[in-house]
């Protein structure tokens, strides 16, 4: 079976590394060409990656008909624009979270998915995390009912800088951005879709124009609760932490760590082919493409997540504004 050959757009952005640096550990699979926003930072990114094919222009690598499916790492104001040219041309896509930063996008690329009947698939990546595919696991084998979902997620950027501390030339967004991956994961975890959401937020910074803190609360249909704190004003530890507050037992989730609320070590590195979140989500687009299946974080499969984030935004949209 010949290699599948992927294109990485964004491949000069943090996140477009560390999809290049998985996709180097999946054999079945031929990185074959890079986009990034200069030809220079294009040819510096595949000759480190050793990709053969470069590009500064992403309509023109759609073009090329040299791939079968794009991985975009690009801002997030692209993506669903990119998302829909990238199946209208017949190619399979993983689109980095979030999809789009609205709900009619979203619904678009659903709709474009559908219609073309290409693996469409969203970088919703704590599904694959093996601390969480822990948790999922016990709650499928009936061992685990989630009471609580309680997560953090904090970073420190008063600045408009990306995960790398490198500038941005867009907006980062506390809610369609970073809310977007506690909210999926609260129904993929309980199965259940929301049926209250509730958000306040505070001040917008003076040039980001964004709220730099944010608090949410959610409701599942059997009674569920997750309570999501976000802020870009907090100096260190940075990242999400998540607390599984259960019928059977407290376990708190540092990305790809898991321990319980005692602090003891739970061993997940036996729970999926590896520890890399992003290496597992890379590999199930790749194997829902050879399969012809629908895959664990399809843009179908996550659009309520999408539908709560616009319900919270049109809340937020009527709270007043406040400097």
């Amino acid at each position: 079976m010949s290699k599948l050959k992927i294109g990485v757009a964004g491949a000069n952005g943090a996140f477009g590394t560390k999809h290049l640096e998985a996709l180097s550990q999946i054999g079945e699979v031929d990185v074959h060409a890079v986009m990034a926003t200069t030809m220079a930072k294009a040819n510096d990114v595949a000759d480190h990656f050793e990709v053969s094919k470069r590009f500064d222009n992403y309509d023109a690598m759609l073009a090329s008909g040299e791939i079968d499916a794009v991985i975009l790492a690009t801002p997030t104001q692209m993506h669903a624009e990119q998302g829909l040219k990238a199946m209208d041309a017949g190619l399979h896509v993983l689109v980095e979270i979030p999809m789009a930063d609205n709900l009619r996008d979203s619904e678009a690329l659903v709709a474009k998915q559908a219609e073309t009947g290409l693996v469409g698939m969203a970088g919703h990546v704590r599904r694959f995390n093996p601390s969480h595919q822990w948790v999922y696991k016990k709650i499928q084998a009936g061992e685990l009912k989630i009471q609580q979902l309680d997560a953090q997620t904090y970073f420190f950027r008063r600045k408009n800088i990306n995960a790398a501390g490198e500038p941005r030339t867009w907006t980062d967004h506390l809610l369609w951005h970073h809310a977007a991956h506690t909210i999926d994961l609260f129904q993929f975890q309980t199965g259940e879709e929301v049926v209250r959401a509730n958000a306040v937020q505070g001040p917008m910074h003076p040039e980001l124009g964004i709220a730099m803190d944010m608090s949410i609360q959610l409701l599942s249909e059997s009674g569920s609760v997750c309570t999501l704190s976000l802020s870009f004003n907090n100096d260190g530890p940075l990242g999400t932490f998540f607390r599984y507050i259960c019928d059977n037992g407290t376990y708190i989730a540092r990305y790809d760590d898991l321990v319980t609320a005692k602090d003891e070590a739970i061993d997940v590195s036996q729970v999926d082919v590896s520890m890399n979140g992003i290496e597992l989500q890379d590999r199930e687009f790749i194997a829902s493409i050879r399969e012809g299946r629908e895959p664990r974080a399809s843009v179908a499969k996550v659009l309520p997540t999408y539908r709560v984030m616009h319900q919270l935004e049109q809340q937020l949209n009527t709270q007043p504004t406040l400097s």
